[in-house]
């Protein structure tokens, strides 16, 4: 009886094995999450421990850097420019300039981090920045997949210099972020054009 039950049982599975379909197999093309954009609104940053104003965006959040590493940052204008909604991070690192060689410094300092995604970047691009309030700068944008696709620096040449890195708290995946690094590279734009120094007594 037992005999039969396996036979049966086999025979059943070479004829299951044997039918062929004439529909030909494509894998699904993967999905990514449904992202819902906030409102572009803006207002100004005001943060009494900067010497700076710029509009950001009404749904970003500031976060003080109170440690660098183990240490403290190099001056108290040290923060992040969260958007908690799109998982991004803005970091920003204020830096007030002592001489020129300082300021050579802090330039090859830029350009040097910037460098060193050149190992996995497709393409970068690099952009003045000269906006109506006399702000001068440069922008960098990395395309491929990297840390951070955009960074820049903004500086006066003789007493300011603030270095901002973009970064993506997910996996790098230049396909699934792009719509979301167009619409903050705008809050970006804004920030950047709009910026001007405030020199407090």
């Amino acid at each position: 009886m037992a005999m039969k039950y396996f036979i049966g049982l086999l025979f059943g599975f070479f004829l299951i094995a044997g039918c062929k379909s004439d529909e030909a197999f494509f894998p699904k093309p993967r999905l990514y999450p449904k992202v819902e954009y906030p409102k572009k609104e803006y207002k100004s940053f005001d943060e009494t421990y900067c010497q700076f104003t710029f509009e950001k965006p009404t749904y970003s959040r500031i976060v003080k850097d109170e440690y660098f590493f183990e240490d403290k940052p190099v001056d108290p204008c040290w923060f992040d420019l969260t958007i908690d909604t799109l998982n991004s991070t803005l970091h920003c690192s204020y830096i007030p300039i002592k001489n020129r060689s300082h300021f050579d410094k802090l330039i090859n300092d830029s350009f040097r981090m910037v460098g060193e995604h050149n190992k996995k970047a497709d393409y970068r691009e690099d952009q003045k920045i000269q906006n109506k309030n006399g702000v001068e700068g440069i922008l960098f944008e990395i395309d491929g997949p990297v840390a951070s696709p955009l960074q820049f620096f903004l500086t006066d040449s003789t007493s300011h210099f603030l270095r901002a890195s973009l970064y993506f708290n997910a996996k790098v995946n230049p396909d699934s972020i792009a719509p979301v690094y167009s619409f903050v590279k705008e809050d970006i734009f804004k920030m950047i054009s709009s910026f001007e120094w405030i020199d407090k007594e």
